[in-house]
């Protein structure tokens, strides 16, 4: 019996008590499907819920009253053994050895789609992440939020959300002057100007502009940087976009700031805002009254001299998704960022939404690595494409995975180069290599899932402690990745999947799948081999959702 099974059987169970008049309530107020959980001691039973105390109100009745009344019918239900009602109306339920063990079929049956849920099923999300400015390289500043943002959107893909990852390219102001008169320094063999960028790659894209436009030196500087800040700005773009693939993290949209002026949607940002009676003009500057929705100050949008301030761009980029149809706008800032919270949430007011659920800001907390070197070619920053090489994108995405976003972080890479246990990526890819090894040499031994075009599967077979335990992990993903979404945590996956393979380590040296020597194979062994694959699949589909891969050896 799955969770999702045992979940929709209460539900069922409650539809069933309210026909029969043992329970007052509502038809609105029965859940379709009904939350259950792993209870911390295994002693109370293999599932439970607190639905009871959920709705005892609604029925006008005490929790422990309203779960006297489900735990008979509970009882009742084939794969249930037991139901003990606990505390105030909590109710722990145990399931028979052949209910928990056909949970390992309907992984394997289930495939990529073990762990998968509808929770977040209608939601339409944008979620915007690590948009670095295109004037220089990715570095460890944005390594966090890249693996983070894109583990977010996998989870939330897997809770059934409409997700699109966009990173937002500052592609528009003065930095990108700076930049441009960096590249032309560089071409012309002198010192980058006071304020620009030093490092070793300006010089690089000089010599990528000067392939594209051979004579870009023959021009006055005048008519060289419109040149030289197009090409400049594509180059580094690429280079971008080639690091994060690198990284393995995927974006649907890359949005120009540049776009957003060129397009006049400052202008028709400001006016949207003014009809709606949030604008202001004083000292000839416009003015949004940020003020109104909790923000510490009003906001300048257009400067007394006629220029739009950063803050407009904001304004627009914020209409610009709620006018592509994203109900929900999820930012991802860096831990200097937290000043922006509140004037995002107060654009949002603003533009006539609620800034509790319309718009989402996450802040993340710093992040750095023992030993790690300043890029030569980067100047003064730690490239990401550099700890690529050195610790490995599975290990580097991995370890950022396993920490609330919220948390400071410093990476050991010592650690991270070792094969053993104690390096947590090793641990779960090493725990599904060996689940892939363990099915390999059970196959070369003549154990098959399927006998005769059937499927050899007795799930009562599966009673070892150890497969109990394995079980009961297997079981409860699902729920970690739904709560993984609903928290934006994926390091609630990666805990997990830590979990499942020190179960699954302690099953493998308890409970052979291959017989040995010249044993008869058996249902046992088929069966195992069946739990095996399973195992195999949880963790393959959660590191999936990490952006980690699940080698087949080590």
């Amino acid at each position: 019996m799955t969770p999702e099974e045992l979940s929709l059987a209460i539900s069922a169970c409650l539809k069933d008590a309210v026909a029969a008049g043992e329970i007052a309530l509502a038809p609105a107020d029965i859940p379709d499907a009904v939350r259950v959980e792993r209870p911390k001691n295994r002693d109370h039973g293999d599932w439970a819920t607190n639905i009871a105390l959920q709705l005892a109100k609604a029925a006008g009745t005490n929790p422990r009253q309203l779960a006297g009344v489900l735990s008979e019918r509970l009882a009742a239900i084939n794969g249930v053994s037991g139901v003990d009602i606990a505390g105030p109306g909590f109710l722990n339920i145990t399931v028979d050895a052949a209910a928990a063990g056909a949970l390992a079929k309907a992984i394997v049956e289930a495939g990529t789609a073990y762990g998968t849920n509808a929770a977040l099923a209608g939601r339409t999300v944008n979620m915007e992440f690590v948009s670095a400015n295109p004037t220089g390289p990715l570095h460890i500043g944005h390594t966090r939020w890249a693996a983070l943002g894109d583990s977010i959107a996998r989870v939330l893909r897997a809770s059934g959300a409409d997700v699109t990852a966009e990173y937002y390219i500052n592609d528009a102001g003065s930095q990108m002057d700076v930049f441009a008169n960096s590249v032309l320094s560089r071409l012309h063999g002198r010192d980058v100007p006071e304020g620009g960028y030093p490092g070793e790659y300006i010089a690089d894209l000089g010599h990528e502009v000067l392939a594209d436009h051979p004579g870009i030196r023959e021009l006055t500087d005048v008519a060289a940087l419109p040149v030289i800040r197009g090409a400049a700005y594509r180059a580094q773009l690429h280079d971008i976009k080639q690091t994060l693939a690198e990284f393995g993290v995927a974006f649907d949209v890359f949005f120009s700031e540049q776009e957003l002026h060129d397009a006049g949607a400052i202008a028709d940002a400001v006016a949207r805002l003014r009809e709606q009676g949030h604008v202001y003009d004083d000292g000839g500057a416009v003015w949004l009254r940020t003020t109104d929705f909790g923000d510490d100050k009003d906001r300048v949008l257009i400067r007394a001299n006629g220029e739009p301030t950063y803050f407009a761009a904001d304004a627009a980029y914020y209409l610009s998704k709620k006018d592509r149809g994203f109900t929900e706008k999820i930012y991802l800032l860096g831990a200097d960022h937290h000043g922006y919270i509140n004037r995002l949430k107060a654009i949002a007011a603003a533009a006539g939404d609620d800034p509790e659920v319309n718009i989402e800001v996450l802040i993340g907390q710093l992040v750095s690595v023992n030993g790690a070197k300043l890029s030569k070619r980067a100047g003064n920053i730690i490239e990401l494409k550099d700890l690529i090489s050195w610790l490995g994108k599975d290990a580097v995405r991995y370890s950022l995975a396993r920490f609330p976003a919220d948390s400071p972080l410093t990476l050991d890479p010592e650690l991270l180069k070792k094969h053993s246990n104690e390096n947590p990526v090793f641990y779960v890819q090493y725990a599904h290599a060996r689940s892939r090894g363990a099915a390999r040499n059970a196959v070369a031994a003549g154990v098959e899932r399927r006998v005769d075009g059937q499927d050899a599967f007795d799930a009562a077979l599966l009673d070892h402690a150890t497969e109990n335990e394995l079980l009961s992990h297997l079981g409860s993903y699902p729920s970690i990745v739904a709560k993984a979404a609903e928290l934006r945590e994926p390091h609630r996956v990666a805990r997990h999947l830590e979990v499942i393979a020190g179960a699954y380590h302690r099953w493998y040296d308890a409970c052979r799948v291959a017989p040995l020597g010249e044993e008869a194979i058996t249902d046992l062994n088929r069966t195992r081999l069946w739990l095996n694959d399973a195992t195999s699949q949880v963790l393959a589909n959660g590191l999936e959702l990490l952006g980690v891969s699940a080698p087949e050896r080590m």
